[in-house]
């Protein structure tokens, strides 16, 4: 375990000072959910059922979760530049624990987006948005984010170690774009279709969602909805859990491997 620590705290800092070294790609990753929480808060805002104020006071809790599911985007394409630049071969050769690469990577990735996500915030309140729960439940909030955003970022490390090249990456990194749109990140689910609304219940980031705005006081829990959203707290640390407990292994094993 020791070890573990010491290399993965090793190959934070080795992504760290990459992210450093790379500063146009930190700024679109960190503008870029500022640029649609405005687009999705001033304009979709209006033409929906709710005011404008309480829509965007449901809308930011959205975003900050949509931000956390973007792990699977970023954790898909900083594995598979690694992988097919040659990078993790030369890792491999070296005498250490064949988990610190991942961790590593999966560790700095959310560095990165604790430091992003106040930004985020702050246009959010600037919007309107504020936090009724208090400073526990909106630290618990925050948790919950965290926790959501490691799980999503080490699918993108085992999509991005098994992917076949740097643009096959991109590509099904861009497609995980839908999978907020599937859920109740940007707007209600008791309005869809019963067989879309059930796709987008048990979507995990609905459940996360659901959960951050409880915590943080911004909408009731749904009283109607499918269990992961009607226990919205639970249902994310288990979301959380079962997709690490599945990722996690199955990267490390993959990265063990190396390509094939």
């Amino acid at each position: 375990m020791s070890a573990i620590l010491y290399d993965g705290t090793a190959m934070l800092g080795r992504h760290l000072r990459r992210v450093r070294h790379a500063p146009a790609i930190l700024v679109m990753t960190q503008t870029m959910p500022i640029v649609f929480l405005l687009f999705f808060g001033y304009v979709f805002g209006s033409a929906l059922a709710m005011p404008g104020s309480d829509y965007r006071a449901f809308l930011v809790p959205g975003m900050l979760v949509a931000t956390a599911a973007n792990g699977i985007m970023t954790g898909m394409f900083t594995a598979a530049q690694d992988t097919h630049r040659g990078v993790t071969d030369r890792f491999r050769t070296l005498p250490m624990s064949r988990a610190a690469v991942p961790l590593g990577q999966a560790l700095a990735d959310l560095v990165t987006t604790a430091a992003g996500l106040v930004p985020l915030a702050l246009v959010g309140l600037a919007m309107g948005w504020r936090i009724e729960g208090g400073p526990l439940a909106a630290a618990g909030a925050f948790g919950l984010l965290m926790l959501f955003r490691f799980a999503t970022t080490w699918i993108g490390i085992l999509l991005g170690l098994a992917s076949r090249s740097e643009e096959a990456a991109g590509q099904l990194g861009s497609a995980t774009f839908m999978l907020p749109l599937l859920s109740n990140a940007y707007i209600p689910t008791d309005g869809l279709p019963s067989w879309l609304r059930f796709v987008a219940e048990w979507n995990p980031i609905s459940a996360v969602a659901t959960a951050v705005r409880d915590l943080c006081g911004n909408a009731p829990v749904p009283a109607d909805a499918a269990w992961p959203v009607t226990q919205p707290v639970a249902g994310s640390v288990l979301w959380s859990l079962v997709l690490l407990a599945l990722c996690v292994p199955l990267a490390v094993r993959r990265y063990a491997r190396g390509e094939r």
